[in-house]
């Protein structure tokens, strides 16, 4: 098989190192005009920051491509000629293949605003745009980041780490309102302005202004104020990348469409990661999933499907976490910003407002018997807890008491961490004085100390024994 993969992204070389895997003889390539090698996309923040370099951020020494017969081509993909079976490079080269591997990303979208063009004004993906954000800022007295998502506060933690001031324009009422519930996101609005930021809810942008020199010096908002800004950081999401399939006969919506096991309509083609669309998302998933994880995922299975191993996606619990300033952020399960009917949940934050737990749960009996509840998820802030052990309980169904009064098995902060198990059941308590729990195990890593000492690890203590 002569397999080449498009893109060299966390998906595209997780199935370039699970083909290898697969089919020894396979011929694999892979084509990218991003970068030499695969690197770590979620650290480009660190490289500006100076707290890691680019070779830091590469998961595998450049020998490891050689070693496994995976070759290397830099360059960019013009169109696909399913019918021939070949890619049309932009340096006039073509590329043949018996199987073709779409997994070629996102890119930064914008909104069409004027003045999008201008100098100063990009979003951020990947090396280029880090690149670009390196030289254009250098000098700049004060910047503008315009979206409130991930991307956005990272662009604005990247450019306050520069002394450069940063005014932080969001159109929802708290932060990441489509995801946190309303205590989580003004947590983070706090802690976004605690540093310095600039921060504006509830406002959004109109235009950007250019100088004589084509590049930006201020933008105006819907409201009509005018703020000076050297650079605008667009930061409303991405898109995936997929215009360079256009005439291919590959059918896209919103990105590929495939199905469950990431065949597109075209035999032969698979895609995967950030440019695939599912036809029919598993409950309680979205069509379009644009997270490293499930990249990771997606690669690793359309590559047994590719080699004639059918595998259908299973991506298991739902989790993601990411960093807002200071405060670490988790997730597990399903947490949305407005309960469902039949929902219920218990929410803890401690007096310095930066420490949080959400449970979220469903009514009724738990899968440990206990009456009231049946956990479904929850959303840890600024606090460190085990994704295993909170994996268990969501899977099992455990009550929302028995996670209270064990909640100690989840805590993962270092050693010397203020703990808060009791805190959190006395809230608990309060809230649910028929039901009152007792804390029956502080921190965690003692009952799994001992777990480990008796021959058991969390991973493998025997499925349906209920966790300590």
């Amino acid at each position: 098989m002569d397999l080449v993969i498009i893109g060299n992204g966390v998906a595209g070389i997780n199935a370039a190192r699970h083909v290898r895997i697969l089919d020894p003889s396979a011929r694999i390539t892979v084509v990218s005009d991003e970068s030499d090698h695969f690197y770590s996309r979620t650290a480009l923040m660190y490289i500006y920051m100076g707290h890691m370099t680019y070779d830091h951020t590469k998961p595998y020494e450049d020998r490891f491509w050689a070693e496994n017969r995976i070759g290397l081509v830099r360059d960019f993909v013009e169109g696909v000629d399913t019918g021939a079976k070949v890619l049309n490079l932009r340096s006039g080269g073509r590329l043949s293949y018996d199987a073709l591997l779409i997994a070629a990303g996102s890119r930064p979208r914008f909104a069409g605003w004027p003045g999008e063009d201008l100098g100063g004004v990009q979003g951020l993906y990947g090396l280029g745009d880090l690149d670009r954000m390196t030289a254009d800022t250098v000098g700049v007295r004060h910047a503008v980041v315009v979206g409130g998502g991930l991307i956005g506060v990272e662009m604005a933690e990247m450019l306050h780490t520069r002394g450069i001031g940063v005014t932080f324009l969001v159109r929802e009422a708290t932060y990441m309102n489509r995801i946190l519930p309303t205590e989580e996101g003004e947590m983070v609005g706090r802690e976004i302005r605690r540093h310095g930021i600039d921060l504006r809810l509830g406002t959004e942008l109109k235009e950007i202004l250019g100088d004589a020199h084509g590049r930006a010096r201020a933008v105006v908002t819907t409201a009509g104020e005018e703020i000076a800004a050297q650079f605008v950081g667009l930061t409303i999401g991405v898109t995936p990348n997929i215009g360079f399939l256009d005439g291919s006969g590959i059918e896209t919506d919103r990105g590929v469409l495939v199905n469950e096991y990431f065949e597109t309509s075209v035999p032969g083609v698979f895609a995967a990661g950030d440019c695939v669309q599912h036809r029919n998302p598993l409950p309680e998933r979205k069509a379009v999933e644009q997270l490293w994880y499930t990249g990771r995922i997606h690669g690793a299975t359309v590559a047994h499907t590719i080699c004639g191993r059918r595998r259908a996606y299973a991506p298991g619990l739902f989790f993601n976490s990411a960093k807002f300033f200071d405060i670490e952020y988790q997730t597990y399960g399903r947490i949305e910003p407005t309960l469902r009917a039949g929902e219920g949940t218990f929410y803890w934050e401690h007096p310095d407002g930066v420490q949080a737990v959400r449970i979220n749960y469903e009514e009724g009996a738990g899968g440990d018997g206990a009456a009231g509840s049946r956990v479904i998820g929850v959303n840890v802030m600024g606090l460190r807890h085990r994704q295993v052990v909170w994996e268990r309980w969501i899977a099992e169904g455990a009550s929302l008491s028995h996670v209270v009064a064990h909640l100690g098995a989840a805590n993962f902060d270092p050693e010397f961490f203020d703990q808060h198990e009791a805190d959190i059941v006395a809230a608990y308590n309060r809230q649910h004085p028929e039901e009152p729990v007792r804390l029956e195990q502080k921190k965690g890593w003692r009952r799994w100390m001992s777990a480990d000492r008796r021959g058991l690890t969390g991973t493998d203590i025997p499925p349906g024994r209920a966790l300590p």
